[in-house]
């Protein structure tokens, strides 16, 4: 899957063994707000992908 490396600033392809899906959770004044991520590790570096939740729920790899 392709990542943003924000460091080098270019697109960079992580294999899906590196990736894990997370939730992120924040309270707001009108109730929850829920992002769900991507969250990847490459040359030592963390790499995060915003997506929605039908990507989120469709990608086969463990949830931190």
């Amino acid at each position: 899957m392709q990542f943003y490396d924000l460091k080098t600033r270019s697109h960079v392809d992580v294999p899906e063994g590196d990736i894990r899906k997370t939730k992120m959770i924040r309270k707001t004044k009108n109730g929850e707000q829920v992002r769900y991520a991507l969250k990847a590790t490459y040359n030592g570096s963390t790499l995060f992908k915003f997506v929605n939740e039908a990507t989120f729920k469709s990608m086969d790899v463990p949830e931190v």
